[in-house]
């Protein structure tokens, strides 16, 4: 780690609050002016380190600054290599889509064409749902409930939230919600229902030009679709010759364990949208995967001024090349989702008055609380002071959410849950002291 770069002068966050608009979310939880970051931790303008548990919300899958990464931008930067493209040919653009097809569709079996869309998640949602309601001339799209696809006004229509949604200032529309997996119960198989309005004409459900969903949700808590569900959806759209649009925006590029989310299912989805990291290094790049027979646009018919990142291209393809070119990593992936797994199980079960469960696949996990919604939020102000960021998720915000990088070391996965542990008994002692601060005040008023 550098020692020799000198931190900013001015250390507080007052800038931000005096003339960056309300709307700023994750600064509310950390606020710290961050300055650098390697690795797996992060450095704030005072040389403080904090381990990251957060990872960008999913766009930084392989670490701060990699160093796999970093000679590679630097000598295409040195090069004057082209950096903004449009949809034009480039060197950079060509060398990561024969990375692409060499290292993940044909081992894979995967016969997709590449759309690169503007630069972001919600840009590449945005593309699919239009693209599948042209080639279906169908306008309904079925969404899952707690999913989360975007902000932008097609991709909102399709999230749950209601914080999200309320934003929107209007109707959303042409969207239908079903229960995901797991909604109604563990012995409810919701697809019953689903199947059951497309059976019958008189259900006021309009045949959609396209499902989409998560195969793990992660804004909406993370919330892994059982492997069953996912292959009877894959099932009914077929057979109903509904598209299938499968959001692997935060759940992709090896956070569920794989490189696709889908890949534990066996399914091959219509549509598939990556963001992310998919730029390896966090640089804007969104991409959507489509079967050849639906590449029905138009040349210009969706465009965007920001979808030609040529660095995010270099990154990405030296990503693929070094990461993906065996099955290596995918083991040290499942080595340390192991880890992760039986030490928040460990957690909960040594914390039972605090009624946590736990849910995931590969290194997406939550710790959730469901009978109190607002004890993620004070372990997460907790493991802040102990130099831990970490999120927190879920409609009520009632999921600790685990997010490591995909390249950290075990040592530091170690670390990272023991100071959770931690914060956890800080909070569970506060509320004990809470509470029987309550008991002699309510004696005292007797």
């Amino acid at each position: 780690m550098s020692k020799n770069i000198p931190p900013a002068n001015d250390t507080s966050i007052a800038i931000f609050e005096r003339l960056e608009s309300e709307v700023r979310g994750y600064i509310r939880s950390f606020p710290i002016v961050f300055d650098r970051g390697v690795g797996t931790t992060l450095i704030d303008a005072e040389g403080r380190e904090y381990l990251d548990f957060f990872a960008g919300a999913g766009a930084l899958n392989y670490g701060h600054n990699n160093p796999a990464f970093k000679k590679p931008l630097l000598d295409y930067i040195q090069r004057d290599g082209i950096i903004h493209g449009l949809d034009l040919a480039t060197s950079a653009k060509k060398a990561f889509i024969e990375a692409f097809e060499k290292y993940i569709l044909k081992p894979r079996g995967l016969n997709y064409k590449l759309q690169f869309t503007g630069p972001t998640g919600t840009n590449a949602v945005e593309a699919a749902l239009k693209l599948a309601r042209q080639v279906t001339k169908r306008s309904n799209v079925v969404a899952f409930t707690n999913g989360f696809h975007g902000v932008s006004a097609g991709a909102l229509a399709a999230t749950g939230n209601k914080k999200y949604r309320s934003a929107a200032g209007y109707g959303l529309a042409h969207v239908t919600a079903m229960p995901y997996d797991g909604y109604l119960g563990p012995s409810v198989d919701t697809l019953d229902y689903f199947e059951k309005l497309l059976n019958d004409p008189s259900s006021g459900l309009d045949k959609p030009a396209a499902v989409i969903l998560e195969a793990i949700q992660g804004e909406g808590g993370i919330r892994p679709a059982s492997i069953k569900w996912l292959q009877r959806l894959r099932e009914i759209t077929k057979r109903h010759e509904i598209l299938l649009i499968l959001d692997d925006i935060q759940a992709g590029i090896g956070r569920s364990g794989k490189f696709f989310s889908f890949e534990a299912a066996e399914i091959v989805p219509d549509i598939v949208t990556l963001s992310k990291s998919i730029s390896a290094v966090g640089t804007p790049m969104a991409l959507v995967l489509l079967k050849p027979e639906l590449d029905i646009w138009s040349p210009g018919a969706h465009s965007g001024t920001y979808r030609g990142n040529n660095l995010a291209f270099v990154a990405a393809r030296v990503a693929l090349e070094t990461y993906w070119a065996d099955d290596k990593f995918e083991k040290e992936i499942a080595a340390k989702s192991a880890i992760l797994a039986d030490e928040l199980k460990s957690i909960a079960n040594d914390f039972p008055d605090l009624g946590f469960t736990v849910r995931g696949r590969g290194l997406m996990y939550g710790l959730v609380s469901e009978n109190d919604a607002s004890l993620p939020a004070k372990i997460q102000a907790e493991a802040l002071k102990r130099g831990l960021v970490i999120e927190t998720c879920g409609g009520r915000g009632e999921v600790l959410k685990f997010l490591v990088a995909l390249i950290i070391a075990e040592a530091d996965l170690r670390r990272g849950l023991s100071i959770v542990r931690e914060s956890i008994g800080a909070v569970q002692a506060s509320l004990a002291t809470g509470s029987a601060k309550a008991a002699v005040a309510a004696e005292v008023d007797a």
